[in-house]
């Protein structure tokens, strides 16, 4: 019987130096693109530094095989222009992309767009936004739909996108409202590494970052000089948290220590605003077996922090490897 295989996207880890972003972000898609990852996670929001579209396509015209995962929040685009971007870019490359459908940014960010739609609204929007764009990428007719949010009349995508070409849709939310959605439009739900690491596995695509060494303590000690603890880190992570209505953000935040704990799971670099997700350190093998674990448990797409340096990517891919499963 085939193994099935892990689809990894990496992201850089949190970057706040716009002269090193694109740099960064271009050295882990050719990394990414060599080592047989799905594609690489490109973030929206007001202060990313450029439009993940316009980043896609940079990447893709770099990249023989990458599929950019590009994040998408219905208070920036209408979803016929997502539709046609896509559209675009099957045909300017030939490959398909991935969504990661999000509502979240910064409440200040949403009163500056003039956006005043509750969370649970939001949640709906979304639904429509991913119920409108698969018609229209799907449907050989014209395409009419009367939402709340959403109404089209006669609007047709032209040309039709290949089956083969059609997007996957992920929704990385842990609130009740988004665990609906993802249900109710059938995408792939996304949830954090939980402390636990097993047993809180709840959804077929997780978000972690990974740093691994050959032995477990040489991971312990190399990951704590990468990630050092901060007080006014931590302060950035504090005000960013009262900034939003996220649910995950504000689980992740209230009650963690930045302790690296005897499984491996550590909250530090997100407690110190240097990652957006939590870590799990250890070595090849450790790691590789938890990866294996939880395949077996369901887990078939990850989001993976990653720092964007040779030597670091270079561990990540050994861990990924041990698992059998990348």
């Amino acid at each position: 019987m085939m193994v099935a295989r892990l689809r990894v996207f990496p992201a850089i880890s949190r970057n706040r130096d716009p002269q090193k972003y694109v740099g960064e972000l271009m050295r882990v898609a050719e990394f990414a693109d060599r080592n047989g990852f799905e594609g690489i996670l490109l973030f929206e929001g007001n202060d990313v530094f450029i439009e993940p579209w316009a980043m896609a396509q940079h990447i893709m015209a770099a990249t023989t095989r990458s599929s950019p995962l590009i994040a998408v929040n219905p208070v920036y685009m209408h979803p016929f222009t997502v539709a046609k971007f896509v559209s675009s870019f099957a045909q300017l490359y030939g490959r398909k992309i991935y969504l990661n459908m999000i509502t979240g940014t910064a409440i200040s960010d949403l009163q500056g767009l003039g956006d005043e739609q509750s969370h649970a609204d939001r949640y709906v929007r979304l639904g429509e936004f991913v119920a409108l764009m698969r018609e229209l990428l799907a449907s050989p007719r014209p395409v009419n739909v009367n939402g709340r949010f959403y109404r089209a009349n006669n609007l047709q995508l032209r040309p039709r996108l290949p089956a083969e070409l059609m997007p996957e849709f992920l929704i990385a939310g842990q609130s009740e409202a988004a665990q609906r959605v993802a249900e109710e439009t059938g995408c792939i739900k996304m949830q954090m590494l939980p402390p636990d690491l097993d047993r809180g596995l709840i959804a077929s695509g997780m978000n972690f970052g990974i740093f691994a060494r050959e032995s477990s303590e040489e991971a312990r000690q190399a990951a704590k000089a990468r990630f050092l603890d901060n007080p006014d880190d931590r302060e950035l992570l504090a005000l960013t948290v009262e900034n939003s209505d996220s649910v995950w953000k504000r689980q992740l935040y209230e009650g963690q220590s930045g302790e690296l704990a005897d499984n491996g799971y550590w909250l530090l670099p997100y407690l110190t605003f240097q990652a957006d997700c939590p870590y799990l350190v250890g070595s090849h093998a450790e790691i590789g077996a938890k990866l294996e674990q939880f395949a077996a448990k369901g887990l078939t797409t990850v989001m993976l922090d990653m720092v964007a340096d040779e030597t670091e990517m270079q561990h990540v891919c050994k861990a990924l490897a041990a698992s059998g499963m990348f």
